[in-house]
C-alpha cells in the first residue's frame, strides 16, 4: 500500500477534480488511439477503453515506481502534448517517459519544456519500417484461441497490425454451432464478458465480431482447409489445439492455401521454443516457418532466471510450480492416461510432472542440468504460482535481490514480460488479467542466512498472461512490430 500524504491536505486536488482530469486523459488517450494508432501504457497497464475509475487507480497502484504518490495530474499534461506531437503508430509507455521527465527536470515537470523533451524522446519513431497488416487464422477455439480472438479484434484500429481472419473447429459450420461458439467468446466466466458485440451471419459461416467479419471453418487435419477461398492469404497461423506438436505435424499448415507461418501454443517438439522477450531475436521469420511459443510456466520462469543468471549467477535450483486446474483433467474421479489427472481437479491437489525446467535450458543454454521440476494441481480455474528455489554464485539479501527484479520491470528487454508488486496481500486471484507473463511477489521473497540460497515466488495469469506472449510471438513472426517505447 502506497502511503498518501495528502488525505486530509485542502491544497490537494479533491477526487472530484481528479475525475475531470481523469475523463480529459480518456478521451486523449481514445482519440490517439484511433485516429492515429499510438497506444498509450502505463508500466506496461493497458490504458485504452478503460474507466475512470480504472485510470485513478492504474495511477495509484504504480506509485511505488516513483516512489512517490503518482497522480493523473502528472500524466495528463505529457498526454495533452502527445496529440500535438505528430506520431506514427506507436506503443509508448507514459511511466517511462515520466521517470524520464522527472530525471531531467530535478523532479519537477515544470523545470522542462516537455514538448520538446518528447520529440526527442520519440523522434525514432518516423524512422521506423512501414507495417503491412497480416492476415491470422486461429486453428482451435479453445481458452487461449477465445483470449486471442478478443485481443486481436479489441487491437482493431488505425495502427492496425493484425487481421483476424478465420476460426477453424472440428464442428461442423451451422448456426446452433456458431450460437455456441459465439456465446463462449461473449462470456467468460473467468476474464467476465467480451466489451464488444458478437453476431452471427449464418449464410457466411462467420461471427461479426465488432464489426468484423470472422469466418468459423471446419477442419479436422491442418492441410484440408483452403483458406484462400475465403480470401485469406500470407497468414499466420495459431495452433491452438495442442493436437499437433511437432515439426512434421505443424507443417501440414504449411500445405494448406494462404498460410505461411505457424504458431504452437505449447512446448513443440524439432521446432524453436521461443519466450519473446528472451529468444526471439535468435529465429527470425524470415528464415522458419513454424515456430512454438512454449508454455504458460516457461513463459513465467524464464524471464526471471534470465536476469537472476546474468546479474548473480545461478549454480543449481528447483521450480515447483503451484498450477491452476486444467481442461485436460477430469472433473470427477475417473480413468486418466496419466497418474492422479484422473482425480477431481475441484477438490483436489494434485501432484503432476512439468518439463518447465527441461524446457528452460532450450532457451537459456548455460542453465542445461542445473534445474529441477514439479508441479502441484490446485483447486483454483486460473491463476498459478512458481516458486525458484536457487542456488546463487553470487551473495544477496532481500533488498539486493528485490532491486535487481524491480530494475528489470522499469528498464531493459524484459519490461514487458516482468511486473513488480510491492502488494503485501496479492493472492492468486489478484494475478488474473495481468498481462505480463511473471509477476514478483517481492513481499515473498526469502534468503538465506549465508546469502547463497534465494526463494522466488513468481505469479502468472497462466491464460491472460501466457496470451500476452503468444500474440507479442505473433507480432514478431508476421514482422509487424510498432515502434515502442518502453
Amino acid at each position: 500500500m502506497i502511503k498518501n500524504e495528502h488525505l486530509s491536505d485542502p491544497n490537494q486536488p479533491s477526487y472530484l477534480e481528479k475525475q475531470q482530469a481523469a475523463m480529459e486523459f480518456i478521451d486523449l488517450v481514445n482519440k490517439l488511439w484511433l485516429e492515429t494508432g499510438v497506444e498509450l501504457v502505463l508500466f506496461r497497464q493497458q490504458l485504452v477503453d478503460r474507466r475512470v475509475s480504472v485510470i485513478l487507480n492504474l495511477h495509484h497502484s504504480s506509485s511505488h515506481y516513483l516512489n512517490r504518490e503518482l497522480t493523473i495530474f502528472d500524466t495528463l499534461p505529457l498526454v495533452r502534448l502527445l496529440e500535438e506531437v505528430y506520431l506514427p503508430a506507436a506503443r509508448v509507455d507514459l511511466g517511462k517517459l515520466l521517470i524520464e521527465a522527472l530525471d531531467e527536470g530535478d523532479g519537477s515537470l515544470d523545470n522542462l519544456e516537455l514538448k520538446d523533451f518528447l520529440v526527442r524522446k520519440l523522434c525514432h519513431a518516423h524512422k521506423w519500417p512501414e507495417i503491412n497488416p497480416r492476415d491470422v487464422v486461429l486453428f482451435g477455439f479453445g481458452r487461449i484461441g477465445r483470449l486471442l480472438a478478443r485481443e486481436l479484434i479489441g487491437k482493431e484500429g488505425a495502427g492496425r497490425q493484425l487481421r483476424l481472419k478465420a476460426i477453424v473447429t472440428r464442428d461442423e459450420v451451422n448456426y446452433k454451432n456458431l450460437q455456441k461458439r459465439a456465446s463462449l467468446l461473449e462470456f467468460d466466466s473467468i476474464h467476465g464478458d467480451f466489451e464488444g458485440t458478437v453476431l452471427i451471419d449464418e449464410d457466411q459461416g462467420a461471427l461479426i465480431i465488432n464489426g468484423v467479419k470472422v469466418y468459423v471453418l471446419q477442419g479436422n487435419h491442418p492441410s484440408e482447409v483452403d483458406y484462400q477461398s475465403k480470401g485469406i492469404n500470407n497468414a499466420v497461423l495459431v495452433d491452438n489445439t495442442g493436437a499437433f506438436r511437432d515439426h512434421e505435424s505443424l507443417s501440414f499448415h504449411l500445405k494448406a492455401k494462404g498460410i505461411s507461418e505457424v504458431i504452437l501454443t505449447a512446448p513443440g517438439k524439432g521446432v524453436p521454443n521461443i519466450v519473446y522477450g528472451v529468444n526471439h531475436e535468435e529465429y527470425s521469420p524470415k528464415e522458419g516457418h513454424v515456430f512454438s511459443a512454449a508454455s504458460c510456466t516457461t513463459n513465467a520462469i524464464v524471464p526471471i532466471l534470465k536476469v537472476v543468471q546474468e546479474e548473480l549467477g545461478i549454480e543449481k535450483g528447483h521450480i515447483e510450480t503451484i498450477h491452476a486446474y486444467t481442461n485436460d483433467q477430469n472433473l470427477v474421479d475417473n480413468m486418466h492416461k496419466k497418474h492422479r489427472r484422473g482425480r477431481a481437479a475441484a477438490l483436489n491437489m494434485v501432484i503432476t510432472e512439468t518439463g518447465a525446467g527441461s524446457a528452460v535450458a532450450k532457451v537459456i543454454p548455460e542453465l542445461d542440468g542445473k534445474l529441477t521440476s514439479n508441479a502441484i494441481r490446485v483447486p483454483v480455474p486460473n491463476g498459478s504460482l512458481a516458486i525458484l528455489n536457487l542456488s546463487l554464485k553470487k551473495q544477496v539479501d532481500v533488498a539486493s535481490i528485490n532491486a535487481i527484479l524491480k530494475n528489470s520491470a522499469l528498464y531493459g528487454d524484459l519490461v514487458e514480460q516482468i511486473k513488480y508488486s510491492v502488494q503485501q496481500e496479492l493472492v492468486s486471484s489478484d494475478i488474473v488479467g495481468t498481462t505480463a507473463s511473471s509477476v514478483v511477489d517481492s513481499a515473498a521473497t526469502v534468503v538465506s542466512e549465508d546469502g547463497k540460497q534465494v526463494n522466488l515466488y513468481i505469479w502468472y495469469d497462466n491464460e491472460y498472461g501466457y496470451m500476452h506472449q503468444v500474440m507479442r510471438l505473433l507480432k514478431h513472426v508476421a514482422q509487424v512490430r510498432r515502434f515502442v517505447y518502453y
